[in-house]
């Protein structure tokens, strides 16, 4: 779905002077309210950004509607090793994302509302944005116990978080987004936030953990499009606007030079895994030898997500020296993945052609190494 002409022409209106974009020329002068067609994190995500970066926000304010196919989402300085079940979301095909704001991990998917409240940095405020949900919350359901906490997240009841909040403030412009739980699976939610590696140790900002409740739980009509209807009704009344959502498509250069660039960039490895602030693990497994268990140990230094010091040390009788030192060379500089790992280990095995006992060891070893990833 395109967006129409005269939406073009309403977003160029907000366009800073410097931003070279379609020729959009409009008499709306006060705000908008925004929701994508895209349902992909990454394009999502991008869309924030370049409305953070291309936009003038003074006296125009814009709140966007959007939601993701299952995704988890990390702060810009999170490990998601620590954050998330990283194999998990491999064999469930859940997308993983760091989005450029700070704050912690959050399940997306369809049952999930984010909205985005974009401002000038001087009348950037979370609370202002949290009571302002409330307002259409209560509007739409007055018996609902919905509070604004001290760390801008809302309860429901006073004890079941249905929102979180993370912030990116530029030098002129802000954006605060949060998340509203509608209807999200929450088995997925709770497994995919339970991260399963042990013996990591980082300074990474780590998330805190909180029991949840879907809004659809306490009242069956309280579905997606109601809420976001609601909201942007509040938002409109408030705000002085046009009560009306433009849909856009964040894959539309037309609309927004350059955004598909940007969403890839947020897809590499490099932005996801490598901007991960450094980290050690310091691990132990066991496996069985001749109806015995022998300890296998590991140390690892990891920083822009490659391993900066290996050291793996399994008893010589079970694994000749040699050849563990030469594992340990070889995964040194590589990137702390499961697939590059084990693209490593199995050329290291042709160095062995024929040694069965060998191969099974190897294969035990390699399997246990992609497990701490």
């Amino acid at each position: 779905m395109l967006i129409p002409q005269l939406m073009k022409n309403c977003f160029q209106l907000l366009c800073n002077h410097k931003v070279p974009a379609a020729g959009f020329k409009s008499t709306v002068k006060s705000g908008l309210i925004l929701q994508s067609v895209s349902n992909d994190v990454y394009q999502n995500l991008a869309v924030e950004d370049w409305i953070h970066d291309h936009v003038s926000l003074e006296g125009k304010p814009i709140l966007f509607f959007w939601r993701n196919s299952p995704s988890l989402v990390i702060g810009r300085h999170q490990n998601p090793w620590q954050e998330c079940n990283l194999t998990l979301m491999r064999e469930g095909g859940v997308k993983l994302a760091r989005r450029l704001s700070g704050g912690g991990a959050v399940y997306h998917d369809m049952g999930n509302i984010n909205l985005t409240f974009f401002t000038a940095k001087a009348k950037y405020d979370r609370m202002k944005n949290l009571k302002l949900i409330v307002r259409a919350l209560n509007t739409v359901q007055p018996q609902l116990d919905v509070q604004a906490t001290k760390r801008f997240d809302l309860l429901l009841d006073g004890q079941f978080k249905i929102s979180g909040t993370a912030a990116k403030i530029g030098r002129t412009t802000a954006y605060h987004h949060c998340t509203l739980l509608c209807s999200t699976d929450r088995t997925s939610l709770s497994s995919l936030l339970k991260s399963p590696y042990q013996g990591i140790k980082s300074n990474a900002t780590t998330s805190i953990p909180a029991v949840v409740k879907n809004l659809l739980e306490k009242d069956p009509t309280l579905t997606c499009e109601v809420l976001i209807n609601a909201i942007a009704a509040e938002y409109a009344a408030y705000h002085q606007l046009d009560n009306h959502i433009h849909l856009i498509n964040p894959t539309d250069e037309s609309v927004f030079p350059g955004i598909n660039s940007k969403a890839k960039e947020l897809q590499t490895w490099e932005w996801i895994y490598g901007r991960t602030p450094k980290f050690s693990v310091n691990t132990t497994f066991n496996v069985l030898c001749e109806q015995a268990y022998l300890e296998i140990k590991v140390f690892l230094d990891i920083k822009n997500g490659r391993i900066e010091m290996c050291k793996i040390e399994a008893p010589d009788h079970w694994l000749p020296l040699a050849i563990c030192d030469k594992l340990n060379s070889s995964l040194t500089g590589s990137k702390f993945c499961p697939i590059e790992t084990t693209m490593i280990m199995h050329m290291l095995l042709r160095m062995c052609p024929g040694d069965q006992e060998l191969h099974s060891k190897w294969n035990v070893l390699c399997e246990k190494i992609k497990g701490i990833m």
